[in-house]
């Protein structure tokens, strides 16, 4: 029971009812990247005739969370590229990064040295430092 109410009420839970039903009846597959989460079209490209391009949107393998795209499936998704990434051979340069979704409230978030959420303490003052005090 609690499954189902979760189906039909949240959405960052993965999809919906209504996305599941949409999908099944409009959607075609394009392809699923390195984290599971899997890219569709309207069957066939067919233009939309209410917003005159094609929709695309994916599904999240998990908690929706959209830093989890990579920039490769993000261009698609936006209409930056018209080709996806499964019907392109792309390499990747030996400078670029692999994709890491934003860490922000999690334990792997960036915590600058000198952050009081960081490991270990923070730096005493050097003696730069004059506090404003009024009046003076």
């Amino acid at each position: 029971m609690k499954q189902f109410l979760l189906k039909m009420f949240t959405w960052w839970n993965g999809q919906t009812f209504g996305t599941q039903l949409w999908t099944w009846r409009f959607g075609e597959l394009v392809g699923e990247d390195e984290q599971g989460n899997r890219y569709y079209r309207t069957k066939g490209g067919k233009i939309d005739p209410t917003l005159h391009f094609q929709r695309r949107w994916v599904v999240y393998n998990g908690y929706a969370e959209a830093t989890r795209v990579p920039p490769s499936w993000h261009g698609w998704l936006h209409h930056t590229v018209d080709v996806a990434p499964t019907e392109e051979a792309y390499v990747a340069r030996e400078w670029e990064k692999p994709h890491v979704p934003n860490m922000t409230g999690t334990p792997r978030a960036y915590r600058p040295s000198g952050s009081t959420l960081a490991s270990g303490r923070r730096p005493k003052a050097t003696g730069d430092y004059q506090p404003w005090t009024p009046g003076s």
